[in-house]
């Protein structure tokens, strides 16, 4: 770019590179942060069971891009395999621009989100399915991987003398929290695994703490959400178990614990970034044909929150940003 002479210049090429890269219109000088309708419309669908805080964040995140983009969203949810491929496929047949979706059970899912590729719908997934999104035909992905957070957590447990930890799996056929767990066990080899309901926190505790009363052996509890783990710490105190608590997922209440010391670590796969991303990528890619990640996924976890940097994040979980 040639030198600019003046600075009027640089003001006319500054005020045009603005516009580059989105709609053609004058800059918002309302003081308001809502944007003109950009004529999209982004279906946003997950497997998230009613009452679990780590989707509050998620949303959040989706919703607050649908308004930096002047998206209009559409979001859904269901936690049973089959309801969420139906909410995909009535996505489609409501003829969306977009669809942002989980893919935690990818099999049961496979069918409604070819559908939308073969209609021409862009699709992206988040939170689950890093290892088959692009096998299904997603465009892009924006998540952690598992499999790393799972062998982070239990290298760091291993090298605090972990011997006998108990790996909570709260969703039955989840491939995400089957790989966290896999994950632990490949470095703590005398990893268990524990299903349980984690639609039902009372049931939840029930089954910890008969666990942890049956087998004093049992040195950590891994728990795969923060709901889970604060019905983890009622069913250590009623078990008089001596196990310590860590957790993937922050909310509000979580970030305390780990603050209080009741929780060691938490593994944070950042879901307010999962929810803005997709959003925002697939309206990147209506508008300009951006596709992020490279090919790849993107990742946006893990992160351990501990003692060390706690302080820092505990005001984020309180707006619901983190």
């Amino acid at each position: 770019m040639k030198r600019l002479l003046t600075v009027g210049a640089a003001a006319v090429l500054l005020l045009a590179g603005c516009s580059e890269g989105g709609r053609e219109e004058e800059p918002d000088t309302s003081g308001g942060s809502a944007k003109q309708p950009s004529g999209y419309t982004i279906a946003f669908v997950t497997h998230e069971t009613p009452g679990d805080t780590f989707w509050d964040k998620v949303r959040a995140g989706a919703e607050q891009a649908a308004t930096d983009t002047g998206v209009e969203l559409k979001y859904s949810n269901d936690p049973d395999a089959g309801k969420q491929a139906t909410l995909i496929q009535q996505a489609v047949d409501s003829k969306v621009q977009g669809i942002a979706t989980t893919l935690v059970t990818p099999d049961a899912l496979a069918g409604s989100v070819k559908a939308a590729t073969g209609a021409g719908i862009p699709v992206v997934g988040l939170n689950a399915g890093i290892d088959q999104y692009k096998g299904l035909g997603a465009l892009m992905y924006f998540g952690s991987d598992e499999t790393l957070a799972g062998e982070s957590i239990g290298e760091r447990i291993a090298a605090a003398g972990a011997k006998h930890p108990i790996c909570v799996i709260h969703q039955q056929g989840s491939v995400s929290l089957e790989a966290r767990c896999a994950g632990v066990k490949s470095k703590v080899a005398g990893t268990e695994n524990l299903q349980v309901n984690g639609a039902d926190d009372a049931a939840v505790t029930t089954a910890l703490q008969a666990k942890l009363a049956q087998d004093k052996s049992i040195d950590y509890i891994v728990t795969l959400g923060a709901p889970v783990a604060l019905d983890a710490i009622q069913a250590k105190e009623q078990a008089a178990s001596q196990a310590k608590i860590v957790t993937f997922d922050l909310n509000k209440e979580m970030a305390q614990a780990v603050k209080d010391g009741t929780v060691e670590f938490a593994i944070d796969q950042q879901p307010y970034a999962q929810g803005y991303m997709a959003v925002t990528s697939l309206y990147l890619y209506l508008k300009n044909g951006n596709d992020l990640g490279g090919g790849g996924p993107v990742l946006t976890g893990p992160s351990f929150v501990d003692s060390q940097n706690i302080d820092k994040i505990l005001p984020f979980t309180e707006k619901n940003t983190r």
